[in-house]
Formats: C-alpha cells, sequence, structure tokens
C-alpha cells in the first residue's frame, strides 16, 4: 500500500454504482487476495477494472482497508460487489493518525460479523521516522482483536518480518496471509507453522527478483497465495503505471512457469488456499459475509 493517500469517509454514490456485474462461470477461479478497490485511484473506471479482472478469470477479491476513514467505504463496496470481500485493520504507516475511537470502531464492526479478516495491519520499520511502540501496540490490540472474534491476519511487513513472528507467537490468532511476503526460508517456515498463507504478486514478475523467484518457485505450492495489491506494486510490464487486478493472471502464469506446473494446477491451489485461509464461500456472490460475533 501506498503512502500518502487520503482516507475518505465514503465513496461518492456515482463511484460504487454499475458494479452488479454477473461473474463467469469458468473454473478455475483466481482470487485476488489483496486489491485496493477502494483507493480513489479506481474511481473513475472501478466497474471497468472489475469486469476486465473477471474476463481475465479473476473472480474474487479480498480489500483491506487501512484505517477507520476507509472501513465505511470497504463494507459498502462489498455489499453492492459479486465477489468483493471485506477485511478491516488499521495500517502500521497510519496509526499516527489513529486512537483509542478508532479501535473501538474497529471492534464494534468486526462484531457484527462481516469482515473475512482483520487487515491490513502488521509492522513496517522501513519507512525513516516510524515510531515502532505505537506500531507495535496497534498491531498486538488488533491481533488480540482477530483472536477474539476468531478471524484470520492480513499482515503487512516491510523489514519486521522477527519482531511480526514474535507477537504473532504471543497473542497466537487464527492465521492469516502474509501480504506481499520477502523474508527467507527459515522465516517463511516459521509463518507456515503458524497458520499463515505467504502472499506474492507482481514483484516476483521481475528477473531481478532472485531470492523472491526462488521462494515462490519453492515454497510448498499450499502455502501459497495470490495478489496484486493494486492500484499499487504493478508487475514488469506495467512498471510505472496504475496496478490493475486483471494482472493477476499474468502473475499466476509467471509463478506456475516459476514452478514449472500447469497453470490450471496453480490457480486451483492457490485458490484453495486463500478460501480455507479466509474461509470464503465455494461459490463467490455477494461479499455479504455473516459470522458468529461470539467473542472468543
Amino acid at each position: 500500500m501506498a503512502l500518502g493517500r487520503t482516507c475518505p469517509d465514503r465513496a461518492p454514490a456515482s463511484a460504487l454504482r454499475g458494479l452488479r456485474s454477473p461473474q463467469p462461470s469458468g473454473f478455475p477461479v483466481l482470487i485476488d487476495t489483496h486489491l485496493h478497490l477502494d483507493a480513489a485511484d479506481f474511481d473513475p473506471d472501478r466497474a471497468a477494472a472489475l469486469a476486465r479482472a473477471r474476463e481475465a478469470g479473476v473472480n474474487e477479491f479480498v480489500v483491506p482497508a487501512v484505517c477507520r476513514e476507509r472501513f465505511s467505504r470497504v463494507l459498502a463496496l462489498a455489499e453492492t460487489t459479486p465477489g468483493v470481500f471485506p477485511a478491516l485493520g488499521i495500517h502500521p504507516l497510519y496509526v499516527g493518525r489513529a486512537g483509542e475511537s478508532d479501535l473501538a470502531t474497529l471492534d464494534e464492526l468486526l462484531a457484527q460479523g462481516r469482515a473475512v479478516a482483520v487487515g491490513e495491519i502488521g509492522l513496517d520499520y522501513y519507512v525513516e521516522g516510524y515510531d515502532a511502540a505505537r506500531q507495535q501496540a496497534f498491531f498486538a490490540a488488533q491481533l488480540k482483536l482477530a483472536r477474539r472474534y476468531g478471524l484470520p491476519a492480513i499482515l503487512h511487513i516491510r523489514r519486521a518480518q522477527d519482531a511480526v513472528l514474535a507477537a504473532l507467537r504471543q497473542i497466537r490468532p487464527k492465521g492469516g496471509i502474509a501480504h506481499a511476503f520477502n523474508g527467507s526460508f527459515q522465516q517463511a517456515d516459521a509463518f507456515i507453522k503458524l497458520g499463515f498463507k505467504l502472499g506474492f504478486g507482481g514483484a516476483v514478475t521481475f528477473s531481478g527478483s532472485r531470492r523472491l523467484r526462488r521462494l515462490a518457485a519453492e515454497l510448498p505450492l499450499d502455502a501459497i497465495v495470490l495478489e496484486t495489491d493494486a492500484p499499487d506494486m504493478p508487475p514488469v510490464w506495467a512498471r510505472g503505471e496504475r496496478n490493475m487486478p486483471e494482472n493477476l493472471l499474468r502473475v499466476a502464469q509467471t509463478l506456475a512457469g516459476l514452478r514449472g506446473i500447469p497453470f490450471e494446477e496453480l490457480a486451483e491451489a492457490t485458490s484453495h488456499n486463500a478460501r480455507a485461509v479466509l474461509v470464503l464461500p465455494e461459490k463467490s456472490g455477494f461479499g455479504r459475509v455473516r459470522r458468529d460475533s461470539k467473542r472468543k
């Protein structure tokens, strides 16, 4: 998720219209487990972007919020758009503007059972001037909410793999997805043992990303999920451009090539992995999820 975006409280009504397009019945279905569809970048052509993605076989999308002001927008998209599923959380680079009331709002919304995960949450020690203590406090609080409601967590991790693992071992949420995974094989194994899948996206399409491509090629297939992080983190063929959810098809083809397996096998496995960790329905419809909101 790129920095510097505003956090509008809600999308303009015009930005959310026209999204009820039918989904193709083709199989296998690709699942984009990390797409910022709520971003203002998509306001001019959100419906068209989703239509192109569906034409490419990408039929289900997980949209994580990054701050309280985006919660309502993400939930509205999920309520009105087939195949879109919401995650709610406070991103580590937005905790500086957040407070206890933001966590209280998150708690209330998670209790309604509409989210498939808590996220995007985590630790980011890459940006200069970060407040590690504040990030850790918000991360721990949100992991505890994930544990309370039996929800997986969608993790943002930059230069903080070991610190994130330490928090997970202490709090023990249900599992989840390590978004844009870029750690070591040892760290990957630790995440997998804690119930996490590892997200791979456009970065694997760059030939110079040798270590990441080796991870994507050699890690267990049942540990991998696909993502775009659109409109951010474009693949090599869209460098410098807005990333689009339709690009997930070529990302999946690239990953299948790196692993030396048929595309259909890769698509089916990664979609199964996403459904398992996020408890998505076997057949996608409207992104309305109702969970038992009983506190754990």
